[in-house]
């Protein structure tokens, strides 16, 4: 089964918006594994808007499923702390200083001698790679050559048009997938998945081992509750 990777910046942001430990996210974060979820994923940045680096060390503590640190390689600082926490997967975004979310996956065949000698460098460590990239069959060609285990499909593009156009949104994303699984790269998802569009994704995504949610799963926990939440998202992914 497809596992379930619960990001939880969000979490963090509730808690720095009025300086305490209110949610605290290390205690939230061994919940959501109670409550059934196979991994807890984090993506710090540069100005710890969100999740903090000091908040990456403690989890590492305490995680008990898999662990995903995503963030941009490029900060040399967030390959220091990747290392030193060394998780059970990295998952490189080529996010811009001060972007609001991720928006755009790498672009594999102009990065890619950055790519590999990044993704050598983590590897070495013992941690498993994924690279975040667009639903586009060059990207994935490019993706094989830098050697990382894993790509994570960027699936705004699919949320977006949806529920508009279900069969056309998810195109793209089974012919990357396809592509991927023929080349024997390992497949991730993750960006404005909800509980609305997930089954469906699920159900067309070709060897589709892990999807990273966030802000759909916790802004449904308001009002599902959070233990509800993660067993209905695991629901969508049987």
């Amino acid at each position: 089964m497809t596992k379930l990777s619960v990001n939880i910046n969000k979490l963090a942001t509730l808690r720095n918006s009025r300086g305490g430990n209110n949610p605290d996210v290390v205690k939230t974060a061994l919940a959501i594994e109670q409550f059934g979820a196979d991994g807890i994923t984090v993506h710090p940045r540069p100005d710890e808007r969100h999740i903090r680096y000091k908040d990456v060390y403690e989890l590492k503590q305490v995680i008990t499923t898999e662990f995903n640190i995503e963030g941009n390689p490029m900060e040399q600082k967030f390959i220091d702390l990747v290392l030193a926490v060394k998780p059970t997967q990295v998952t490189l975004v080529p996010d811009a200083q001060g972007q609001l979310t991720s928006d755009h996956g790498w672009d594999t065949l102009t990065h890619k001698h950055y790519l590999i000698d990044t993704i050598a460098l983590f590897k070495s460590h013992g941690i498993r790679t994924s690279i975040f990239i667009d639903a586009d069959v060059n990207m994935i060609e490019g993706a094989l050559e830098t050697g990382t285990d894993r790509i994570e499909l960027y699936t705004e593009s699919y949320a977006h048009h949806f529920s508009t156009n279900a069969a056309q949104a998810i195109a793209p994303f089974i012919a990357a997938a396809n592509k991927a699984y023929g080349v024997g790269l390992g497949i991730n998802a993750g960006h404005d998945l909800s509980l609305e569009n997930l089954a469906y994704f699920k159900q067309h995504i070709n060897g589709l081992l892990e999807v990273s949610i966030g802000h759909a799963l916790i802004c449904d926990a308001l009002t599902l509750g959070l233990e509800n939440t993660v067993q209905l998202y695991k629901r969508q992914l049987k």
